[in-house]
């Protein structure tokens, strides 16, 4: 079996990395529904604003989802465009040459 390494490989590794946290991953999730600020997402969890903060950074840099400021308040949203790229990445791991 030939494994192919793909140009943006250094984004599926982010991705995977992002993803490997629970909280990231029910962050995504709310997401999927809604368009959020950050206090928002902050509310629905008992860890400090630092560390969603943080968790929301992880996500930003993996561009799993977006965020637009206006004023002091900053909204995200889910970036479905890299997540369907990320499928199609893991999708060509198990892709037998010939198939």
């Amino acid at each position: 079996m030939i494994i192919k390494i793909h140009e943006g490989s250094e984004r599926v590794n982010d991705v995977w990395s992002a993803l490997s946290d629970g909280t990231r991953r029910e962050i995504l999730t709310m997401l999927r529904d809604r368009d959020m600020t950050a206090g928002e997402i902050a509310d629905r969890f008992e860890l400090s604003k630092a560390t969603v903060s943080h968790h929301l950074s992880i996500l930003k840099q993996a561009g799993l989802i977006t965020g637009e400021k206006k004023a002091q308040t900053i909204t995200y949203r889910l970036n479905t465009t890299v997540f369907q790229d990320f499928m199609r990445s893991v999708a060509t791991l198990f892709h037998r040459e010939g198939e």
